[in-house]
């Protein structure tokens, strides 16, 4: 239990740092505006390229994990959508947000530096992959749904060509690209490039977690609605129990991947599950209470998943 809290304490810590700091500091939040941009645009995706690109091409084309890990985030989207179906009445946007609080897992901020830290280098490619896919998933459900819903007034064929330019310019999803690009053609940047890119790597997970704190610490929580508990059960739980059950079902799957997948599924919802909220002016003072609540609770879910694969309670093959 100790090398638990070991691996779980300093992650959470940073975000309890940036939280603390958001409470205490009198800054405008207009202030993270550049700090976001830093890692989005560029301490993340330099990480992503650097550990990808030297990555040998085959393990980057491993179609069964990307399958089976982006169905079953879409299973937990359709099972959560139902929930807000029935919690709110039928509202499809409504329900869209409240499926996507139930799927999307905070794997940009929270995801590499918890699979890192707690699995090593090792867990560097699955978490890419799952990051990129998982984006691209949402990034298409969501502005679909709403279209569907009629909170979209386009045409159909706008809609799919502004998901398709979202998806393919989206920096985590370019800098993947950019990897598999070069481990295929076995092209490494000169040395100075190199190091300034592990620079940027190693500032990622630190900035992420400690911006991701001070978000949550300037959001309003607004009111807590009912269907709370049962779609954070669906994110905190029923995600990683059927990542882990499908991909063992599978069989043949590296243990390292598979622990990278529960953890990444494990994960509370994305800060963006508030951002998609507030773009489509739906269900916004709820959608920041479930980023809350659902980071504090992971606190707890997050920290029992490690323990289940750090003591092999969890058998991974």
């Amino acid at each position: 239990m100790q090398d638990v809290i070991s691996l779980a304490f300093p992650f959470f810590g940073l975000i309890f740092l940036g939280f603390l700091a958001g409470k205490i500091a009198k800054l405008p939040e207009s202030g993270l505006a550049w700090m976001n941009f830093f890692i989005i645009y560029v301490a993340l995706p330099a990480l992503f390229f650097r550990l990808l690109s030297q990555t040998p091409i085959e393990e980057l084309t491993n179609l069964a994990y990307i399958a089976a890990t982006t169905f079953a985030t879409y299973c937990v989207f359709a099972i959560a959508f139902c929930i807000g179906v029935l919690a709110t009445r039928g509202s499809i946007p409504e329900s869209t947000i409240l499926g996507i609080a139930g799927a999307y897992s905070n794997v940009g901020y929270m995801g590499p530096g918890l699979t890192l830290a707690v699995l090593g280098p090792e867990a560097t490619v699955p978490t890419a992959l799952i990051l990129c896919f998982d984006n691209m998933l949402i990034f298409i459900l969501a502005p679909l749904m709403m279209t569907m819903a009629g909170t979209e007034k386009e045409r159909l064929s706008r809609t799919l060509g502004r998901i398709a330019w979202r998806v393919l310019s989206h920096p985590f999803i370019l800098a993947t690209i950019a990897g598999v690009t070069a481990a295929a053609l076995k092209v490494q940047p000169p040395q100075a490039i190199d190091t300034m890119l592990e620079y940027l790597s190693n500032a990622a997970a630190p900035s992420a977690l400690f911006a991701m704190g001070v978000g949550v610490a300037l959001r309003p929580a607004g009111r807590f609605p009912i269907e709370l508990p049962a779609v954070l059960v669906v994110k905190l739980l029923v995600h990683p129990v059927l990542i882990y059950l499908l991909l063992l079902w599978i069989g043949g799957i590296d243990p390292i991947w598979v622990a990278t997948a529960v953890l990444m599924a494990c994960l509370p919802p994305a800060t963006n599950v508030f951002v998609i909220a507030q773009q489509y002016n739906v269900y916004v003072q709820r959608a920041s209470s479930f980023v809350l609540i659902g980071t504090v609770v992971s606190v707890v879910t997050v920290t029992g998943f490690i323990w289940a694969i750090s003591s092999g309670f969890l058998r991974l093959s």
